[in-house]
């Protein structure tokens, strides 16, 4: 089927030609001036079997959708495309063989090749030096190259849902990445290396081969979710503690809070006053302790909904001090009680 002049919605910028059962895309009845000045072009959920040369007409593209289609192979008229930042190819028959010599020299910022047949990332991919979001679940790949380091721009990295068995350490030189999913893959261990990852908010791993995790895990503190479900490590889990000795300043001031000695505004200057409304009590209802800025921090896996067993971060106010629940006889693997960590010092670590 031809295009139709009737058939594309155009508006701001954009050309709409998605859900034509398109098997050709012609654009002669596309004025010069409608090309020049459309910025967003979608041919989604048609029949096209590879990417028209004709595209490269729309020089001031921004954003190209080409979804669902039945493509084998991008034109190498799209490198013509100086200005496009997002290209989305979900859902065709692209492999590694597929994308023009020179894709790499392409400005894009957003490529989705999702649900597609790849078993390498092509090189060509690691040459996108603006690239923030890469994603590329769905497909076939068995492993994630070291040269995945050059993309030093990526925030998100999406490699769900492949045959991947292990996250090389060239994956911690991305300073910028944000989101990393990693899960339905056959990965074993992650590389204590990840620490340096110090933009890491989210960590997706569920459904994999994992049977620990390494210590290291704990600094990265700005994570704030860890998807862990679905993996061996439900039986075998961290139970490390990172201790820093107090500081002078902050023993005093639990030698003051932990034995209620008395103080008024007038005995001290207004810092140190701000600073002992700052104690925190230690979770353990057997300890009458408090801390400061010198905690332990430790992963404790709880039961939730009875199906899941989550690991939480908590907060206890020396290495000496019994956890809430390790006075009780009962083996790692059995649950622990959540009841007695005050929610307000929970920091949810694995969001299942």
């Amino acid at each position: 089927m031809e295009t139709r002049e009737g058939a594309a919605a155009v508006g701001d910028g954009v050309l709409d030609f998605s859900h034509l059962s398109l098997d050709t895309f012609g654009v002669d009845s596309i004025s010069d001036e409608r090309k020049r000045d459309t910025k967003q072009l979608y041919l989604n959920y048609n029949r096209l079997g590879s990417l028209p040369s004709s595209v490269s007409l729309f020089s001031n593209l921004e954003f190209l959708d080409i979804s669902n289609n039945g493509l084998s192979a991008i034109c190498e008229s799209v490198t013509r495309l100086t200005r496009l930042k997002t290209l989305v190819a979900k859902n065709n028959r692209l492999d590694e063989f597929s994308l023009p010599k020179e894709f790499g020299s392409l400005q894009l910022e957003v490529l989705n090749f999702s649900g597609n047949r790849f078993e390498e990332i092509p090189l060509q991919c690691m040459k996108l030096l603006r690239l923030q979001s890469l994603s590329l679940g769905g497909n076939r790949l068995k492993s994630i190259p070291a040269e995945i380091e050059n993309l030093t721009s990526l925030e998100l990295l999406y490699l769900g849902g492949n045959l991947i068995t292990a996250i090389p350490p060239e994956v911690a030189n991305l300073p910028w990445l944000s989101y990393l999913v990693l899960c339905d893959n056959r990965i074993q261990s992650v590389p204590p290396q990840l620490t340096r990852l110090h933009s890491l908010r989210s960590l997706s791993l569920h459904n994999n081969l994992l049977t620990y995790l390494p210590r290291e895990i704990l600094c990265l503190v700005h994570l704030q979710e860890l998807s862990l479900r679905g993996n061996p490590l439900v039986v075998r889990f961290v139970k490390e503690m990172t201790y820093d000795p107090p500081s002078l300043l902050e023993l005093a001031g639990r030698t003051v809070k932990s034995r209620n000695l008395p103080y008024y505004p007038c005995d001290m200057p207004s810092n140190l006053l701000h600073y002992l409304d700052l104690a925190s009590k230690c979770p353990n209802p057997k300890c009458a302790g408090v801390y400061f800025d010198s905690c332990v921090r430790q992963i404790k896996f709880v039961d939730f909904c009875g199906k899941y067993r989550l690991p939480l971060m908590h907060y206890l106010c020396s290495p000496e001090c019994t956890s809430p629940c390790s006075s009780n006889p009962q083996s790692d693997a059995e649950s622990e009680d959540e009841s007695s960590v005050p929610a307000y010092r929970l920091q949810r670590v694995l969001l299942g």
